[in-house]
């Protein structure tokens, strides 16, 4: 069944399509994937109402903590990694960011961008390591 749902995704595309994607396209993508990440570690931790989840869920996605996380990864990403994060860093977004300085927000879109580059490229391995890694960082 996983198989006959990633083939109707499309998932994993061959990594020249996923190099070819718009990166605001893979942060939208990574934004989604680390909000689901995000939601099945607090449900399985925290157990508690929805409203609480909520506000915990949001210490964790916030571009503030997210710019830091990446931050902290940047020395153990390899240079295809490196380079997704860069171009979303650099890619113009359409919206501002309401509550985050902007170089918090270039630095969130870029470290989605490189969430949705890895799942879209089906390396769970790698994205199991880098969102550990990331709740790690958060829970310090």
């Amino acid at each position: 069944l996983r198989e006959e749902i990633q083939r109707l995704m499309g998932i994993p595309l061959k990594p020249i399509q996923v190099g070819r994607i718009n990166p605001l396209v893979l942060a939208y993508m990574g934004d989604a994937v680390f909000e689901l990440y995000i939601r099945g570690y607090l449900i399985r931790g925290h157990k508690t109402q929805v409203n609480k989840l909520h506000r915990l869920a949001t210490k964790f996605v916030r571009a503030e903590t997210q710019s830091r996380i990446i931050h902290e990864l940047i020395p153990d990403l390899n240079q295809d990694e490196l380079a997704i994060v860069k171009r979303g860093r650099n890619s113009k977004p359409h919206t501002t960011p309401k509550n985050a300085p902007l170089s918090d927000y270039r630095y969130a879109t870029g470290y989605e961008a490189l969430l949705g580059y890895l799942y879209l490229s089906g390396n769970q391995e790698r994205l199991g390591e880098i969102i550990s890694q990331s709740i790690e960082l958060i829970e310090k």
